[in-house]
């Protein structure tokens, strides 16, 4: 069967935090003038990355309802998944099915005993990659209402479906099992836009079904055999006798092409992630970490022409591809477990980044994000231009070999030529360039790459560090004074400035990244955009019932213009933002806010069986009270389980700087979660464990050769 075509968004119906699939400009336009103080860059479009030939198909954007997903179980080991609603049966209506690539390889599997369909009774997640479902039926003629045969569904994101039957008949039963099946063999962008099509027509295949395009065919085979199949109907059948207490099973498989099963790229010794541990006093950290590798592992995708390299898909089940400022911000903070997937999510998009005498050299392309009820869309190219040269500063700090700092430092001073250039004589970047608003957090995370690329580039010994800093240093200045707005209550920052000056008064989770200013040498944070009193203002709104939900950070304060709860940039609680709030509020010594909204995401995760969405309501906490999900929000997605990681690391406060061979440890001193304790976490290769009392002390348990604590 052929590779669907990149997409990120199906029928541009896009859900919520997603980009918008249109670039900056057509490819080929001639870019804008520069005008004013201020002015940008040439605008940048799109350029497709080398793993994007693995994602879902591109369809012209429109507004349209999307089939809700917040309901569903979702298998994950990509590039396979399967979609299911809570009664396991797949009837094909809305996204259910199995897909593989992009394509819905199965689109209706019901079983029915004896002509009925079994009660569904459970259905729960075992693992990110497998459900089960269980269902019960009376098969006896026996008086009452007790049931007397379970058929239990064991189902795999890899394309294998166990069915087994077990009797509790007092005698032996005959039953006739049939499973009928159909698919269209539809992307999931037209699944997704009610564009599937009809079923196809099956043909009987060896033990099984076959179905056929002119692209390609899939087949379902049955283990054992069925007694009969039926083409016209789409049906396999078995003509059973059950003794009292028996059992019988039949595996299915799902495969395109007679391909062989998917080897999912983060299963055992392939996995880039080490295999950390967290016991805490409080309950449920330590499934939330278990629950948020796993799902990093599901969403694992590899690099087709350089599969040594791996990088983490956005989310599913609407962006199962690369996403480069989703996937480097993924890695940033997942740097705990290793640096391997750092590395290969770097060397990845290296490969994607314009080059030569391109006018857009240095630039990581990527698509326009909607920026809220409030801001034009910003574009991902800049937020993963700026974001590379941070994860790879970061990641040398945790240990990634010297070698492979070598080789991605040219990447990374391309990075930086382009924030030169792109912001020229002027102090702000604007996003999108031209003519776009200066963001609030854009300047955060332009100001943070310059001081650490400029490290980095000091430490090589390469050109061009002396320069960042001194434009930095005329940012910092120029931003309390331009950003911040005073109001009789303390004041606080504006979430984006208009090029002829006009401030953008709206606080959001945007101004979180203020807070992350990064990780420099002995253990010590890179200075920030505000100044010690304007941080603890930001503090106090941070923490506040308007932006605290009670669980996770709104994305848009309450009391805000066009506030909506369910809104992703407009009140929707965003897990990756609550993330950086956390870690930031944290490292500035602001406890009390930090520990609120860590134990809101926690309770929030402990509703949402572990798996975090990306989003979900910022409806307030109530006594008795659970989050709302969000219906179109992707779950499991590589922000928000990675950010899983970066919440229970943060109480410990690790500062490696491996360069040095020294380690950092700022703990939470409030100790939100009681005692905890971490063990299998990753400094250059070696494992660290380390223990955090209820009084905030730390104590290393475990450390690799010739690395030395500093206090």
């Amino acid at each position: 069967m052929s590779m669907p075509e990149p997409s990120s968004v199906p029928d541009g119906g896009r859900p919520p935090g997603h980009e918008v699939a249109r670039s900056l400009r057509p490819e080929g336009a001639p870019a804008a003038p520069r005008a004013g103080r201020n002015a940008g860059a040439p605008a940048i479009p799109e350029r497709r990355g080398p793993s994007d030939a693995r994602t879902f198909p591109s369809v012209p954007g429109r507004t349209a309802d999307l089939p809700p997903a917040h309901t569903s179980l979702i298998c994950v080991a990509l590039p396979g998944l399967v979609i299911s609603p809570a009664e396991g049966q797949l009837t094909g209506r809305g996204l259910e099915g199995f897909y593989r690539e992009g394509r819905r390889m199965l689109s209706r599997c019901q079983v029915r005993i004896a002509g009925r369909e079994p009660l569904a009774t459970q259905a729960r997640m075992l693992a990110a990659d497998r459900a089960r479902f269980v269902g019960t039926l009376r098969a006896s003629s026996d008086v009452g209402p007790d049931p007397d045969v379970v058929v239990e569904r064991t189902r795999h994101a890899d394309g294998t479906e166990r069915i087994t039957l077990r009797s509790s008949a007092p005698r032996a039963l005959r039953l006739p099992v049939e499973v009928a099946l159909g698919t269209d063999l539809a992307e999931l962008g037209s699944v997704a836009s009610g564009r599937a099509g009809p079923e196809l027509p099956a043909s009987v295949h060896a033990s099984g079904l076959r179905w056929s395009t002119a692209t390609g065919y899939v087949t379902v085979t049955a283990d054992p055999p069925p007694t009969d199949a039926l083409a016209s109907a789409g049906l396999l059948r078995w003509e059973l006798e059950l003794p009292p207490g028996g059992t019988f099973g039949v595996e299915l498989r799902v495969r395109p092409d007679g391909r062989r099963p998917i080897r999912a790229v983060g299963r055992g010794a392939t996995s880039p992630f080490a295999q950390a541990r967290v016991v805490s006093d409080e309950t449920g950290a330590e499934e939330l970490l278990r629950s948020c590798v796993e799902d990093l592992r599901a969403l694992l995708l590899r690099d087709p022409g350089h599969p040594t390299d791996t990088h983490l898909a956005a989310g599913v089940p609407w962006r199962c591809g690369l996403a480069p400022a989703e996937a480097l911000a993924a890695a940033r903070m997942t740097l705990p477990l290793g640096t391997r997937l750092a590395a290969g999510t770097l060397r990845t998009l290296a490969r994607t980044q314009f080059t030569g005498q391109d006018p857009r050299r240095g630039l990581i392309p990527g698509l326009l994000r909607d920026g809220g009820p409030h801001l034009p869309p910003g574009c991902t190219a800049t937020e993963a231009t700026l974001g590379f040269p941070v994860l790879l500063a970061e990641a040398r700090r945790w240990g990634l070999a010297e070698r492979e700092v070598e080789e991605l430092l040219p990447a990374a001073e391309r990075c930086l030529e382009w924030l030169r250039t792109a912001v020229g004589d002027n102090t702000y970047l604007s996003d999108p360039q031209p003519g776009g608003p200066f963001r609030c957090e854009t300047q955060a995370h332009a100001h943070r790459a310059a001081l650490l690329g400029a490290d980095l580039l000091d430490d090589h010994g390469r050109s061009g560090g002396t320069e960042l800093r001194e434009w930095a240093r005329a940012l910092r200045t120029a931003f309390c004074e331009d950003f911040w707005i005073e109001d009789g209550r303390g004041g606080g920052p504006a979430a984006a400035r208009a090029s002829d000056g006009r401030l953008v008064p709206h606080l959001g989770s945007s101004t979180s990244h203020l807070l992350d200013t990064g990780l420099l040498g002995s253990g010590e944070l890179a200075p920030g955009l505000l100044d010690k009193a304007r941080t603890e203002q930001l503090a106090r709104l941070l923490g506040g019932p308007d932006m605290d939900s009670g669980w996770g950070l709104r994305s848009l304060g309450a009391k805000e213009a066009a506030y909506n709860p369910f809104g992703h940039r407009g009140g929707a609680v965003r897990v990756h933002e609550t993330a950086v709030a956390v870690t930031g509020l944290a490292a500035a010594g602001h406890g009390r806010e930090a520990g609120s909204l860590l134990r809101g995401v926690l309770a929030a995760a402990q509703a949402f069986g572990d798996r975090l969405p990306e989003m979900y309501a910022g409806e307030r906490r109530t006594r008795g009270s659970a989050p709302i999900p969000h219906p179109a929000a992707a779950r499991p997605a590589a922000t928000s389980a990675a950010a899983g990681v970066l919440l229970l690391g943060s109480l410990a406060g690790i500062r490696p700087d491996a360069p040095a061979g020294t380690v950092t440890l700022r703990p939470f001193r409030s100790a939100p979660l009681g005692e905890i304790a971490l063990t299998g976490l990753r400094i250059s290769g070696a494992p660290f464990s380390v223990r955090v009392s209820g009084a905030g002390l730390a104590t290393v348990e475990e450390v690799g050769d010739g690395l030395q604590l500093r206090t």
